[in-house]
């Protein structure tokens, strides 16, 4: 077993590969390029852990000898919402393990001077409430994001929601639970804390920055 509870509702991937990657992709002198391809694979494997639990219906199908009774996801397709624009960065790696999936957005920026979320864009699937969703961020850091991402898909009628991250910090993870009890939290690493400006210690910096070569 490679994903390991820490607190209700926390998962932690410890996976050797992801955390092999997590590693370099901490490394301050890992360039954009590898940067956004390490994200990319680590989302990927993290996405393995974070649908071993999609509920399965049976299928009749015919293979090139016999007919079988095979096993297939059963309900409406999995859908990505990345929050903008870091959460981007982990779509393309889900879409290569479950390309099948619908892709929504929710546009949030969080103000430096207060820290609290300012969201622009939403748009997802209307049939909510039939999906499961992986919402995506490569921080949680305040909590802030996730929690307004959450409302907002709450409110538009999901009821299925996991929390993807790469990195998150102790006070992310207390506020996220403390507001969304229902929704899991999987991260590669649970950091320190958070210093006085709001970005995760150890952590990796600026996600989006780093991902699309704005530092």
């Amino acid at each position: 077993m490679t994903t390991t509870p820490v607190l209700p509702g926390l998962f932690i991937v410890r996976h050797p590969l992801v955390q092999h990657k997590l590693t370099i992709l901490r490394d301050r002198r890992t360039p954009t390029k590898i940067f956004k391809e390490l994200v990319d694979e680590i989302a990927m494997l993290m996405a393995y852990e974070a649908t071993s639990d999609l509920a399965l219906e049976p299928v009749e199908i015919e293979t090139p000898l016999e007919r079988m009774t095979g096993r297939r996801v059963s309900g409406k397709k999995l859908t990505l919402v990345p929050i903008l624009r870091a959460g981007l960065g982990m779509v393309e790696g889900i879409l290569k393990l479950v390309p099948s999936a619908r892709v929504g957005h929710i546009g949030l920026y969080r103000d430096h001077e207060t820290l609290e979320p300012v969201d622009y864009y939403f748009k997802i699937p209307a049939d909510a409430g039939e999906r499961d969703f992986l919402l995506l961020d490569p921080m949680l850091a305040t909590g802030g994001s996730a929690i307004a991402a959450i409302n907002s898909l709450k409110k538009a009628g999901a009821v299925r929601i996991r929390f993807l991250c790469l990195v998150a910090s102790p006070l992310g993870v207390e506020r996220v639970r403390a507001a969304h009890p229902d929704v899991p939290i999987l991260c590669a690493a649970l950091d320190r804390e958070l210093n006085e400006r709001g970005y995760i210690l150890p952590g990796l910096g600026d996600a989006g920055d780093r991902l699309f070569g704005t530092r």
